[in-house]
């Protein structure tokens, strides 16, 4: 089962695009099996990832708008070794016709088509635009977590309580599973006071969901997306990869500890189901006292 997160933030600016071309390139050099969905108009993703977006015959559109399927939607990033589902300005005209309210499932069609390779992929990464529009509420619909990119400065804090108050809505209204799945500092500049005092009140304020893993400010890691390269591709020893590399392995971990932890849950029941059922066999009295005998055992456990 593929864990889908959405990867958000409706400052731009942020290390939105960046996070999610690189965090894929991570998995998929970790040898996970990895989807990249371009959600984002500008299609910026999508040319990081080495598929020049003037050039799709087909994209996240038609996912969106015509219902095709994600397998025949796909590319396949030439140097990063995972999937992409692409993206371009034609995308606003999906974002136009969901705005629509008689749209039947709007806000869901994404969801649906990511569930129907749910088998064929351990991770799927969504590239939000950098808005709270019906395309950001699509992937919060069909994610399983949210992963929010905050630079290292003030202005960075402001929308990030708009962001939060976005993800509880939805896990009110229509996707109660959704999770946030870590603020990742980026643009980080060690040298900077502000840069310590803004990981200081994330610490303070969010506690264990702030990702260990700091994205420092890094030219290599600029330079790579004019390449169309990640910066695993691009430059594997640079501080920017070696970041994003262990940013993969924070989430590789948190989510085989929640298998286990799911794992250890099912187990626990079936044995509890065992044991009640093993108490009512053994319980085979009278028969005018089998049933009070049985009902006692069920209020005992």
């Amino acid at each position: 089962m593929s864990r889908i997160i959405a990867i958000a933030n409706q400052k731009g600016g942020v290390g939105k695009t960046t996070t999610c071309v690189n965090l894929a390139a991570a998995l998929s050099s970790m040898r996970k099996r990895v989807l990249l969905v371009d959600l984002d108009p500008q299609g910026n993703a999508t040319m990081g990832c080495g598929i020049d977006k003037h050039e799709l015959e087909r994209s996240v559109l038609d996912v969106l708008v015509d219902g095709m399927s994600i397998r025949n939607a796909r590319l396949r990033s030439p140097g990063n070794g995972h999937d992409v589902v692409g993206s371009n300005a034609d995308l606003t005209a999906a974002e136009v016709e969901l705005m629509d309210g008689e749209a039947e499932g709007r806000e869901r069609r994404l969801r649906n088509a990511l569930h129907a390779e749910s088998e064929t992929y351990d991770y799927v990464l969504i590239d939000c635009p950098p808005s709270l529009n019906i395309l950001t509420l699509n992937a919060f619909v069909a994610a399983d977590s949210v992963l929010v990119p905050i630079q290292c400065e003030y202005y960075a804090l402001e929308g990030l309580s708009a962001l939060l108050d976005t993800i509880e809505g939805v896990q009110e209204s229509v996707n109660a599973e959704l999770e946030v799945e870590g603020l990742l500092r980026t643009m980080h500049d060690g040298r900077s006071r502000l840069g310590i005092e803004v990981s200081e009140y994330l610490f303070e304020n969010f506690g264990d969901q702030v990702f260990s893993t700091i994205v420092p400010r890094n030219v290599r890691l600029a330079e790579a997306p004019s390449h169309g390269m990640s910066i695993v591709q691009y430059d594997r020893a640079s501080r920017g990869a070696l970041a994003y590399l262990a940013l993969a392995g924070e989430i590789t971990r948190a989510d085989l500890q929640r298998r286990r932890e799911s794992a250890g849950a099912v187990t626990t029941e079936g044995a509890d189901a065992a044991e009640g059922t093993a108490a009512v066999s053994i319980a085979e009295p009278r028969a005018d006292e089998s049933t009070v005998d049985i009902a006692a055992s069920g209020i005992n456990r």
